[in-house]
């Protein structure tokens, strides 16, 4: 380029062109946010610059003046930017550029705009030099771009689904969403996010679409396959590529939801049996009282507790005993209808619920199916055992308006049926409350019948069935009690079990027993042996051959003279126990006879791994001979099942002479029963044998 002579910069032309004082053009351009300079066209040398430009390449605006442009910025810096020049110098326009320039503050990202001074002629004879510092702006784009990649990264990572979506249509989705939904992204890029929620459920996602909030709300989505699912929508606004648009984390609660019906199931069902609780069933019974009320139907609840349920637990194990609880629990339900609601209460404690009975018999039926049930045998590790359990029924709305009302009644009745003998189900009646207070009154008056020997032995004789001769005796126990006068057994001895008072009044009955077999051995009146009737609690006690030796030994009585009646569930219970002990027993000279037989669920081979000596058939049976098709059959079988184990077959309860001649006929060996003679106090007993004998 040809130097052209120009006036210096800042001053007019002309005079008539001057218009700013230089001073005051080198205070603007020296507080002007930017970088300032001019260059002479012909020889690329700095005419101008303000401090800002001149500091950025080290110089001050004196001395960067006169200064060429490589010198200023550098040959490289210069020959990349050549380009520019060009254009601005031969072809007379405005050129612009970004380029990246070392200053005091560190390298700077800058936005070069370069502007032709355009002298006579047309020609370029000065370039104007603008320099903005954009820094900020691209580290805010390069920001921007890093958290759009990162965005992009977190969507393919996210486990959950994430959807874009921009006025309410689908822009964009992850594969999480994609695999939740069964759709491909294809599928789904443009439609409306609508669709793809459950119709309950478009009111609620349109109103904070249209609303614009930023919030989380559960709903509900519809995947290909049409099943609904629950989510979680986390919804945020946001800018994503440049445009405005909501993002929504969609989160899949199916395992949550499970997990809080896993929760609400263990807080409201027992975790042995899977039965409701107390807790679920209180909720149960107070939501089908109202129901009741309301249709003015009636409904049971029936209070059921297992019959010695402890000892199964202390002789077995709780293992075997928490088997034996499932094994009720699921005995219970399959008895009854879909519609009946059991829990379990708490340890051995069950409740049923039956709505809409319409009446008592109703409920009878269902009671006794639900004891036969729970009272058949199981297997427990290898070993058969039972349980019999007793149920109070109580009817609302006549028996209690409130469900604590109810319980409570119910389980009064539940303690009735327990105090009159168990096995069985009682249903609630007012004088109920009564009969319990009874039940404690007695309770003390049987703690000091012994001391006052309140209690007599009476006798009932037992004769061979082909020739009448006496063979022995069963004791009796009675009661002669101070207001209510002489009382059987079935008047006392449930309270006496209940409260564990039959361990000295059976003793007391042993002992007493022991005594007048010995007293008539000596007369010779040949009764023998004389039959104890054994209580559960008696048979189950430890040390129960051990109190048997000792009487025997006080009273110097033979063994052989004393026999024990045990019941049928007796046996069952504990076969290595129970064997153990009638061998223990029977090594004592004491014979050993299965009361009420035919009534449990003994079978043959538990017999016959059983010392015992005699087989009583039950007056139940005896009672329809020989009518009955059923009773001789089973009373045919049992005689013939202990002809064929080498058992001794007696008959209770025989009362006709019909019945006495089926059983000899049938071969029964001995008979007992009032046609026989009626239970006699001892003194009575003997004068009868007497007038017996030739």
């Amino acid at each position: 380029m040809n130097a052209v002579p120009q006036p210096p910069l800042g001053e007019p032309a002309d005079c008539e062109a001057a218009a700013i004082p230089p001073d005051l053009l080198r205070l603007l351009a020296d507080n002007v946010p930017a970088l300032i300079a001019y260059y002479d066209a012909d020889t690329m040398s700095c005419r101008f610059a303000n401090e800002r430009y001149a500091a950025t390449f080290g110089q001050t605006t004196a001395s960067i003046v006169g200064r060429g442009l490589s010198e200023v910025i550098g040959e490289a810096a210069h020959q990349q930017i050549q380009p520019h020049i060009d254009r601005v110098v031969e072809q007379v326009l405005p050129a612009a550029y970004e380029r990246q320039i070392d200053g005091p503050e560190g390298q700077r990202h800058v936005e070069v705009n370069l502007l032709p001074h355009v002298g006579e002629g047309g020609r370029t004879i000065g370039c104007f030099v603008l320099i903005s510092d954009i820094t900020k702006f691209r580290q805010a784009e390069l920001a921007a771009r890093e958290s759009e990649e990162r965005l992009g990264k977190f969507m393919q990572a996210s486990a959950e689904g994430i959807v874009f979506h921009k006025d309410g249509f689908v822009t964009d989705a992850n594969p999480p969403l994609l695999q939740l939904m069964g759709y491909t992204l294809d599928d789904i890029l443009g439609r409306r996010t609508l669709e793809f929620v459950a119709p309950d459920h478009v009111a609620k996602v349109a109103s904070v679409i249209a609303s614009g909030q930023e919030t989380a709300y559960e709903s509900v989505v519809i995947d290909k396959q049409g099943q609904r699912i629950p989510v979680e929508f986390i919804v945020r606004t946001m800018v994503r590529n440049g445009e405005r648009m909501r993002m929504t984390i969609v989160r899949d609660l199916r395992d949550r939801h499970a997990a809080q019906a896993r929760i609400h199931h263990l807080a409201h069902h027992d975790t042995l049996t899977g039965l409701p609780n107390r807790s679920a069933f209180m909720e149960y019974l107070e939501h089908l009282m109202i129901g009741a009320r309301e249709s003015g139907s009636q409904l049971a609840l029936l209070f059921i507790d297992l019959d010695h349920f402890k000892r199964v637990n202390d002789s077995l194990g709780h293992l075997v005993g928490d088997t034996l609880l499932r094994t009720v629990a699921s005995r219970i339900t399959a008895s009854l209808r879909a519609t009946d609601v059991v829990a379990r209460f708490g340890g051995d404690e069950f409740m049923v619920l039956l709505p809409q009975v319409p009446q008592r018999s109703d409920v009878e039926e269902v009671a006794h199916k639900l004891l036969q049930a729970i009272g058949a045998p199981l297997h427990a590790e290898g070993r058969p055992i039972s349980v019999s359990a007793s149920a109070g029924i109580a009817l609302f709305p006549n028996d209690g308006a409130t469900p604590e009302d109810l319980i409570k009644n119910a389980d009064t009745a539940m303690y009735l049926a327990k105090a009159r003998g168990r096995a069985q189900s009682r249903f609630f009646d007012p004088v109920m409350a009564s009969s319990a207070y009874a039940a404690l009154v007695m309770e003390g008056e049987l703690a000091q019948a012994l001391e006052r020997g309140e209690f007599e032995l009476h006798f009932q004789p037992q004769v061979s069935a082909r020739n009448d001769a006496i063979v022995g005796a069963e004791a009796l126990i009675r009661w002669h009690h101070p207001t209510r006068g002489l009382l059987q057994p079935g008047a006392f001895i449930p309270v006496a079990e209940q409260q564990r008072l039959m361990l000295p009044i059976g003793q007391w009955v042993l002992r007493e027993a022991a005594r007048c077999a010995a007293r008539w051995q000596d007369l010779g009146l040949g009764v023998a042996p004389v039959a104890v009737n054994l209580s559960t609690m008696q048979f189950q006690s430890s040390e129960f051959v051990e109190v048997v030796a000792q009487v025997l030994r006080e009273e110097g009585v033979d063994g052989r003279l004393i026999e024990l009646e045990l019941t049928e569930r007796m046996l069952m219970d504990d076969l290595p126990e129970v064997g153990e002990k009638l061998r223990r027993l029977s090594e004592l000279g004491i014979r050993v006879s299965v009361d009420d037989f035919g009534t449990g669920y003994s079978s043959l081979g538990h017999l016959k791994e059983l010392p015992i000596d005699k087989m009583k058939i039950d007056a139940s049976f005896v009672k329809d001979l020989p009518g009955n098709r059923g009773s001789t059959a089973i009373t045919r079988a049992i005689i013939q099942m202990a002809r064929s184990l080498g058992i001794t077959a007696i008959a209770e309860g025989v009362e006709t002479a019909a019945q006495r001649s089926f059983l000899a006929l049938n071969g029964c060996d001995e008979l007992q029963g009032d046609l026989i003679g009626k239970p006699m106090p001892a003194a009575q007993f003997e004068l009868w044998v007497r007038t017996r004998r030739p």
